[in-house]
């Protein structure tokens, strides 16, 4: 079936260049330097493996670098158990998968670690080093899935929350100028965009009148004279540069530089194959949205068309 978004291949051909794989995310707890040694070697060719000597520092390696894909913790350590450590890390990191080594025969812990969705698999030392390679695969497979179907989800509620508020928009303000903020802020919180400005166009030229969103201080604006918006504007198509370092026709642009802008996705909001205005995402790195992203800002950028017209027709019959 034909892309109802011509433009759609191309950008996306961009991301997917961008798309490379990284390794996953390991951390491995243990009290005896030499099983962190042994467990580091065994797994550093496939992830990225951080280590900890105890409970304690492994929940200040977590805070530092975030979620891991997989835990694998001694049980028996001074300060604290392992089934306690990875107890705590579950409010933060529920789809990370948590496998315990154990020596001991400490099965209530365990089976109440276990029951409880805190373990995903438990192994008894001296662990067989091809068996513990298999269940650790099997436990980044799993993460990965439960973390794409939490994405999924996100992405869901935020999309019915975008058309919520676009909808709830135009039915509640009197004027074109009333909604162009709300919505700004929506999209830019979405998608969660460092800027956000809608900007009206008349012809092939932007109109003073726009609404902005920020995550700081204020964006600037500098659409006027950004060969996107113009390029968007002439061919009433979506523009986008997923890394400006890296794109020879913008990276030496003064306002990308200026402003720390790492990739600029500009939507013209079209009706009758005339632009009425233009939506400008901005963020500090390098964009990291999926096609189906795409499409949802393409298709919510073309609802807020009609809310201009209807704002637009009931201030003119005001």
């Amino acid at each position: 079936m034909e892309n109802v978004i011509p433009e759609l291949d191309s950008i996306s051909r961009k991301l997917m260049s961008m798309d490379r794989p990284k390794k996953p995310k390991m951390l491995v707890v243990d009290d005896e330097p030499d099983n962190l040694d042994l467990l580091y070697r065994t797994f550093r060719r496939d992830f990225q493996v951080l280590r900890a000597e105890s409970g304690v520092r492994a929940l200040e390696v977590l805070a530092s670098e975030g979620e891991v894909a997989v835990i694998i913790s001694d049980q028996r350590m001074p300060e604290m158990k392992g089934t306690e450590f990875l107890s705590r890390t579950v409010p933060q990191f529920p789809n990370t998968m948590r496998i315990i080594l154990t020596g001991f025969t400490d099965v209530e812990d365990l089976v109440e670690a276990i029951n409880s969705g805190q373990v995903y698999k438990y192994i008894t030392k001296p662990w067989d080093p091809n068996e513990l390679k298999a269940v650790v695969q099997r436990a980044a497979e799993t993460y990965e899935l439960l973390k794409q179907r939490t994405e999924e989800l996100h992405r869901a509620q935020a999309q019915t929350a975008l058309l919520y508020t676009i909808v709830q928009v135009s039915r509640e303000s009197s004027g074109t100028e009333e909604i162009l903020t709300p919505l700004a802020e929506a999209f830019g919180k979405n998608f969660d965009a460092d800027g956000c400005i809608l900007q009206l166009v008349q012809g092939t030229s932007l109109l003073a009148t726009q609404g902005t969103y920020s995550k700081t201080q204020g964006v600037e604006n500098w659409l006027a004279k950004d060969p996107l918006a113009a390029e968007a504007i002439a061919s009433s198509s979506m523009q986008v540069s997923v890394n400006v370092a890296a794109d020879s026709a913008l990276a030496e642009v003064e306002h990308y530089a200026a402003t720390g802008t790492q990739a600029h996705l500009i939507i013209p909001i079209t009706h009758d194959d005339r632009v009425l205005a233009v939506l400008s995402l901005q963020w500090k790195q390098p964009c990291r949205l999926r096609e189906d992203e795409l499409t949802s800002i393409h298709l919510s950028a073309q609802l807020v068309a009609l809310a201009l017209i209807c704002t637009h027709n009931v201030q003119a019959v005001g």
